[in-house]
């Protein structure tokens, strides 16, 4: 059972409290959220747990460096490997190299780990023997003192006070809960709670005194800050010259001087057999996030964030916060989707081109589909005519502005979410403090200059000849693009070519032109993950050919080339079917031939139903692929690290054994980029597929779980980089979200046969009795052996009709007033709701003003402190972070 909490006030009248509380509850009320109340303050005792310790029991380690001392330790048994036809000479070259290489290695190592002693961190050395090597694990232990000046430096936020946080913003579930008189959210997480919130300011030594628990470790700094603060110093610890970019265990990672270098998990995941069950193996970390997180069972449950960030860092809890919104805000659009795919059945009842092709198209003779193609009936069609209206008809163009609306709203709502979980992360003033060289890019240069911010010398690179090769690589980017259109007609080709032997075979006719959509989708997904991949190196490389300075503009670089690849590379074939696809076919007599060949048609049900078997081929099974890749990836790449290691199996493995036999975790960008492209599927067609939503819906509740699964289990722990933003991923979410508008414009008015049946009703007849006689053209006289009719608006000498200028005219202003009425609402809406809820903004004043009052009041705060330390110094170890029974407010979740 969890200790009572002693709550008091810890501070005397603040000048201005009376009113700031008053004000600040007047406003909670009003707007029905407790969360802007003022709250009181408590007593906390915060003492770390020693997972993972030196020899002594006592010092706590930090980071983790690792490097092998291979058993073939001469150069002559090296040189075993060499194949016999070397000759003496090259023999004698080859071994000198290798003993250099080996002499270079060594001598990096020494000066290295001597520099990381010399400013102030503490090692010791652990010893294990495989079969191949002796593997030594340096243990790294960042002392107080240093602690505190690289908090200092990295601008660490450090607690002052620490208040009751029972209350909470009222969401729509709370309410939707209280109206069905249900006392129990079931959707909260069952992961233990913190009952306080700390009160943070960025730390300086010469205020150390006014901080909670003064020279107590673990109150001011957490685990994961150590180990951010270790990690910086071994990412600026040099081991030879700087100036050729000799610095950090990046590069000694990359040349292979150390194996590995990492943050240790907090203990096991789950219990062995043989392992008593105690309460304080309960309490790890690492465990209660396998529990209560990354389990399937908890699918339907909040993600338990505060733990998250606690343990793996504001970056990528930050990813997890917006995967988790991402997947909530599915839902109603999933619903509404089901819905608007299901109104279909009601719609086919009553409608009458649909029953007229089944009926009337009895004794309507068409033109062949291809030159060797024989006639055929419309009636042959019946079955396709009727899938196609559950996907084209007036539902579909009410959920497509609904899902435009659903992206820019959402977007809104994320930065909402995003200064909440900003704030309650003490990162609303936080800049990315990254500035430092590439590790690669000191590297590849080979000029030094001055930098005019530190005064240092600096690897340099020409900014001109950078933007040459930048420019290169767009050519690059470029030539790849117009390889996917290469491949994309290679798969238009290979479509009209095997239609035309199944249009030919009576039995396979009917299914002619669906069996070959949907063997040239398949045949076109494969095609998308090879070139994918393909590219991923491609890209990769050229960024590091242009030669970015740092990691951020490595990244957005990157990240920008990759995006527009896979973004031409998935959506190309879906944007010629929706967009060219049977657009300018020709007419009998006067077709339009690519290589000989007729341009292929839309299939029997129109385009929109074969561009809804295209989007779901592509979508769902780019979706099981990356779903079974990353299940297996891990496993595969543990399975290779254990082998490699071949270190004997014992009953007793220690920690940084079992993690360095895990694999590194490779990062967040293709978690970001299977979401991104996701969104786009959702958002850009959803009116050919409305039921896309629901699949992505089932999709992120698996991505979810299985990226905490790799994270909690399979792979080693990860620095834990702050961050405060999704960076330009939001920013490519903007211009999907407002390129969808256009898209869904354009699909509505080209694709589908919504503004046709509109022009129809409006000037021929309302019940659109005759309407598929009406779409029909004869063909001209001579042009086939026999009459025939063709789908188009043309009189039977093959000129247009009126009603094609019309509906032409009426697509193009469709496409207009949807286009600039959906972007001024969406405008609206933007303007309307704030990006900091006004709740929030005015608890942030607050918190600012108590943070600067409690500096202030330092000698009072420090004398409390004092005694409140000895008072409470017997309260139970399971309550020192996390409150084991229910609380009354959920932490951060999304």
């Amino acid at each position: 059972m969890a200790d009572e909490i002693e709550s008091d006030i810890m501070y005397g009248p603040l000048d201005e409290s009376e009113e700031a509380v008053a004000a600040a509850n007047e406003l909670a009320e009003k707007n029905d959220d407790p969360d802007m109340q003022m709250q009181e303050n408590v007593y906390i005792n915060l003492i770390d747990d020693c997972y993972n310790c030196f020899n002594d029991g006592i010092t706590k380690i930090d980071f983790i460096l690792v490097y092998e001392d291979k058993r073939a330790t001469t150069v002559d048994q090296l040189m075993i490997s060499l194949p016999p036809t070397v000759n003496s000479e090259e023999n004698d070259r080859i071994a000198l190299a290798i003993q250099k290489q080996k002499d270079r290695h060594k001598l990096f190592k020494k000066r290295f780990l001597g520099n990381l002693s010399k400013i102030g961190l503490l090692m010791e050395t652990d010893v294990r023997e495989s079969d191949r090597s002796l593997v030594y694990f340096i243990k790294i232990h960042i002392p107080w003192s240093l602690m505190l000046k690289y908090a200092e430096d990295l601008n660490f936020r450090v607690p002052i006070r620490a208040a009751n946080n029972y209350s909470s913003t009222i969401t729509f579930v709370d309410r939707l809960l209280r109206f069905l008189h249900l006392s129990h959210n079931p959707f909260l997480s069952e992961a233990p709670k913190r009952y306080y919130d700390l009160y943070t300011s960025v730390f300086e030594i010469s205020k150390e005194d006014h901080f909670m628990g003064n020279n107590h470790f673990p109150v001011h700094f957490t685990n994961t800050q150590r180990s951010f603060a270790v990690n910086e110093i071994l990412q600026t610890t040099p081991f030879g010259r700087m100036e050729k970019g000799e610095i950090g265990i990046d590069r000694l990672v990359r040349e292979r001087v150390f194996q590995a270098a990492y943050p240790l998990h907090e203990g096991d995941y789950k219990f062995d057999k043989t392992e008593r069950q105690t309460p304080f193996h309960e309490n790890n970390p690492r465990r209660i996030l396998y529990d209560m997180w990354s389990r399937y069972r908890v699918f339907y449950k909040y993600q338990p964030l505060d733990l998250i960030r606690e343990y793996f860092g504001e970056k990528i809890s930050l990813y997890f916060a917006w995967l988790g919104l991402y997947t909530t805000w599915l839902i109603p659009a999933s619903l509404v989707g089901v819905f608007v795919f299901m109104f279909g059945f009601i719609y086919l009842a009553n409608n009458q081109p649909a029953h007229d092709v089944c009926t009337i198209g009895k004794n309507i003779r068409m033109c062949p589909l291809c030159d060797a193609c024989p006639f055929w009936n419309l009636s042959d069609t019946c079955s396709s005519a009727r899938l196609g209206v559950f996907f084209d008809h007036p539902g579909t163009v009410v959920y497509a502005i609904f899902m435009s609306f659903w992206a820019v709203t959402f977007l809104k709502h994320w930065k909402q979410k995003n200064a909440q979980i900003t704030h309650r992360w003490d990162l609303m003033e936080f800049d990315e403090e990254e500035n430092r060289p590439r590790p690669e890019f000191a590297i590849r240069t080979s000029r030094v200059e001055k930098n005019p911010v530190t005064g240092l010398l600096e690897p340099y690179f020409p900014p001109r000849t950078r933007l040459y090769r930048i420019i290169a690589g767009i050519i690059t980017l470029s030539v790849m693009i117009c390889v996917v259109i290469i491949f994309i007609v290679a798969i238009t080709v290979y479509r009209i070519i095997i239609s035309i032997p199944l249009l030919r075979s009576k039995d396979l006719q009917d299914y002619a032109l669906t069996a070959a959509s949907m063997s040239g989708a398949v045949i076109n997904l494969i095609v998308i993950m090879i070139l994918g991949y393909l590219y991923g190196i491609i890209a990769y490389k050229l960024t590091q050919w242009e030669m970015h300075r740092t990691q951020t503009d490595f990244d957005n670089h990157y990240t920008i080339k990759v995006f527009i690849f896979q973004f031409t590379n998935i959506y190309s074939s879906i944007f010629y079917i929706a967009f060219i696809k049977g657009k300018a076919i020709g007419y009998p007599g006067h077709y339009i031939r690519i290589f000989d060949l007729r341009q292929e048609e839309c299939g029997q049900g129109g385009c929109l139903v074969e561009l809804a078997v295209q989007l779901g081929i592509i979508m769902i099974g780019k979706q099981t692929a990356t779903n079974l890749q990353e299940i297996m990836w891990p496993k595969i790449l543990a399975l290779y690290q254990r082998w490699q290691l071949s270190i004997p199996k014992t009953r007793c493995t220690t920690r940084w054994e079992d993690d360095f036999k895990r694999s590194e975790f490779g990062g967040l960008f293709e978690e970001y980029l299977e979401m991104v492209l996701q969104f786009g599927f959702i958002t850009i067609f959803v009116a050919a597929f409305p039921i896309a939503p629901l699949f992505a819906l089932l999709n992120n509740w698996i991505e979810i779980r299985l990226d905490a699964k790799k994270l909690v289990c399979e792979t080693r722990r990860p620095i834990a980089f702050r961050s405060s933003t999704i960076g330009i991923w939001f920013h490519i979410l903007q211009v999907l979200a407002y390129l969808a508008i256009i898209a869904n414009a354009c699909l509505i008015a080209f694709t589908s046969e919504f503004l046709p049946k509109i022009l129809y009703q409006y000037t021929i007849n309302w019940d659109l009795i005759g309407y598929t006689n009406f779409t029909l053209a004869e063909a001209p006289p001579n042009a086939t052996k026999q009459s025939c009719r063709y789908r188009d608006f043309r009189y039977s000498d093959g000129t247009l009709t009126p009603f094609f200028w019309k509906l032409l005219a009426l697509r193009l202003f469709f496409v207009i007033l949807f286009e600039h009425v959906v972007f001024v609402l969406c405008r609206l809406t933007d303007a309307v709701i704030s990006d900091i809820p006004e709740s929030l903004a005015i608890k942030i004043r607050r918190e600012k003003y108590l943070a600067k009052r409690a500096l202030q009041d330092s000698n009072s705060y420090h004398h409390m402190s004092k005694e409140a330390e000895v008072e409470h110094t017997s309260r139970s170890k399971l309550t020192r972070f996390f409150r084991t029974s229910k609380s009354k407010t959920p932490s951060v979740s999304s």
